[in-house]
């Protein structure tokens, strides 16, 4: 099967193409707010390999604006080539030799989620809790127990900086019995998105 990663969660972004012996990655700095670089990459990878037969999208958690941009050219390519999309936690699919991970992330207004993740599944949450209650639970862990962040995060110890991979994303997608998420997809929203409602007009 000719299958598509995009993931674009992190400050890494990253595109993978995997199509039987043959697998190209590309990985670039991922300016949240510029997609430049995203869509010259994809350009480039549809032109040597054509368009795919499976799209698997990373939906995070991470940069909203990033997750919306890789789910929006997801559902475009998509219809174009009449391929099956799917979507994945990013936090399920970092590169690593451990079948058991943890993984943490600044969630914004002084909280913090955390997310244990067993041969690339996600067990439970992310739960968002405070930093002192992420230090607690952290200090229970068991010392081999590896604890990834997208982020530096150097007040909890033994947190090393790792990138969701597209690459293992596209290996994920061939694995049938796995659940996946199903469109119409959306980012994993570690809280109810913030909207701010127009005022409305003075009656006159």
């Amino acid at each position: 099967m000719k299958i598509l990663a995009l993931e674009l969660s992190t400050a890494r972004g990253g595109l993978a193409w995997l199509n039987g012996d043959v697998d190209l990655v590309r990985e670039w700095p991922n300016d949240r707010k510029h997609s430049g670089l995203f869509f010259e990459n994809l350009t480039e990878m549809q032109k040597q390999f054509g368009l795919p037969e499976i799209i698997i999208v990373g939906l995070g958690p991470g940069s909203y604006a990033g997750t919306r941009i890789a789910i929006s050219t997801a559902i475009g390519l998509q219809m174009a080539a009449n391929a099956r999309l799917i979507g994945y936690p990013s936090i399920g699919a970092i590169e690593t030799e451990e079948n058991e991970y943890c993984v943490i992330g600044d969630a914004r207004r002084n909280t913090f989620f955390f997310a244990p993740i067993r041969i690339n599944d996600l067990v439970e949450g992310p739960t968002l809790i405070s930093e002192a209650e992420l230090k607690e639970k952290l200090d229970k862990l068991e010392d081999k127990m590896p604890i990834f962040s997208s982020e530096p995060l150097p007040q909890f110890k033994r947190t090393a900086v790792r990138y969701p991979s597209a690459l293992v994303l596209a290996r994920l997608a061939q694995d049938l019995d796995r659940s996946f998420s199903l469109p119409p997809l959306e980012p994993m929203y570690l809280r109810e998105p913030h909207i701010t409602r127009p005022r409305s007009a003075p009656i006159t």
